[in-house]
């Protein structure tokens, strides 16, 4: 560590620089000899370089997005040239090319801050020796030798033997304790940090190989930590510690606010976006107005989150337009009324009894049906039988002639065979000619 630590002395003279500053700083209110003084000067350190490093922050940010729109087209690219690795290298940068995306971008605020700590380790290093280094003189570097963190010289460490400790006017248990919750603070926060990138702000129905090596990476950055940290100086742990810290807070801020699509995270600042729409009637700030317009230019791409977003603001009685603002639409809330579909129940099984008995009565009701046809048919017959005699009734009574008792005897049987054979024909309507 001490020989990587020297390749950046280069960089040891403006870190020793900006140290110093804070340390009259804060040497004026807590005392120049106190850790208070020494500690918030490294942590103030952290801050000034995490400032600057907030650009790089959003191309990291930008990047890791773009990594993970693009592995559905990455892994289809592996697949199809699986056989050809060569090939399978210029697609890959071709699609690179074309979407504008660089794998790197997303280690760059780590690669940028590296030689800040290491130059740190570099100073911290050369406390714990007595050396003069950077700006810091003999009594300045005496001064931060006598700096203590509860109880815990900053350039002691954990593996130091005790006459090392000892020599910076401390004992080896109060180094380790400390050192030991340092280590632990440092690795929890970096856990923490990975698993909520992990959890809230990543589109879980794209399963590709980049999604398992993020999870790899979210349980071995933290032991690789772990393991380097029993060799860091307690002023180097407030610093690692510091900046897990600001970057955790800054990740949360960038979740919250600008989601990525398709993530648990996009799902919640749309819910509160609705809940704001509801209780106010309109969108106010001009963030907002953009994320909704982008939503609804996506149209039928809208992903689970938005269509629902768009179908609570119909519900509400609104209708998102074009230009990000929102107007009042009773159409908007029939149609979301209509557009809900009823569920679909299974019919229940039936047993085999049930079935079998529902097939005798299946038949029952057939028999029923064919005796109320039959009876129907029997009753307009009847009905047509009835209304013949009066039609007869109707004509006018003929004077009978000579022979008129043979004449009626005649008439009397032809209407009687008559009356039995139209029992038998099928009766005709009252109102047709014979």
């Amino acid at each position: 560590m001490d020989t990587i630590a020297s390749l950046f002395s280069f960089i040891t003279w403006p870190v020793s620089w900006v140290i110093v500053q804070f340390h009259k700083l804060y040497g004026a209110i807590f005392g120049p000899d106190t850790g208070w003084a020494w500690g918030l000067s490294i942590v103030s350190l952290v801050v000034l370089i995490r400032i600057c490093l907030i650009p790089l922050f959003v191309k990291q940010i930008k990047a890791t997005r773009n990594m993970q729109a693009l592995q559905p087209k990455m892994k289809a690219i592996q697949e199809r040239y699986k056989s050809d690795k060569q090939r399978q290298s210029e697609e890959m940068m071709k699609l690179y090319k074309e979407t504008g995306t660089n794998p790197l971008s997303s280690c760059l605020p780590i690669l940028a801050q590296s030689p800040f700590f290491f130059a740190l380790y570099h100073v911290l290093s050369n406390i714990a020796s007595g050396k003069e280094i950077g700006v810091l003189n003999q009594q300045l570097v005496d001064s931060a030798r006598q700096a203590h963190i509860f109880g815990a010289p900053i350039a002691s460490k954990f593996m130091d033997s005790p006459e090392a400790v000892a020599a910076l006017g401390a004992s080896l248990t109060d180094v380790r304790i400390v050192t030991a919750i340092m280590i632990v603070m440092m690795s929890a926060s970096q856990f923490f940090t990975q698993r909520q990138l992990m959890m809230k702000n990543v589109d879980l129905s794209v399963k590709t190989p980049y999604m398992q090596q993020q999870k790899m990476l979210m349980y071995i950055f933290p032991l690789i930590f772990a393991v380097m940290g029993i060799n860091f100086p307690v002023g180097v742990l407030v610093y690692w510690l510091t900046t897990n810290v600001w970057t955790m807070g800054q990740q949360m801020y960038v979740i919250n606010q600008n989601p990525t699509p398709g993530s648990k995270a996009q799902d919640s600042y749309l819910q509160r976006l609705l809940k704001s729409v509801t209780n106010h009637g309109e969108i106010r700030s001009r963030r907002h107005k953009a994320v909704v317009k982008a939503i609804v230019a996506k149209g039928s791409d809208r992903n689970e989150n938005e269509r629902r977003f768009i179908g609570g603001l119909a519900k509400a009685g609104f209708a998102a337009q074009a230009d990000g603002t929102v107007v009042k639409s009773d159409a908007a809330v029939a149609e979301a009324e209509g557009t809900a579909a009823p569920k679909r129940q299974q019919p229940k099984r039936q047993t085999k009894a049930q079935r079998q008995s529902g097939g005798q009565q299946a038949k029952g009701d057939e028999t029923a049906d064919e005796t109320v046809e039959e009876t129907a048919e029997e009753s307009a017959g009847e009905a047509a039988q009835d209304t013949e005699p009066k039609t007869s009734l109707e004509k006018k009574p003929e004077t009978p002639a000579k022979g008129g008792t043979q004449g009626g005897g005649r008439s009397r049987a032809n209407s009687g065979g008559s009356r039995q054979r139209k029992g038998q024909q099928r009766p005709k309507h009252p109102s047709s000619k014979k």
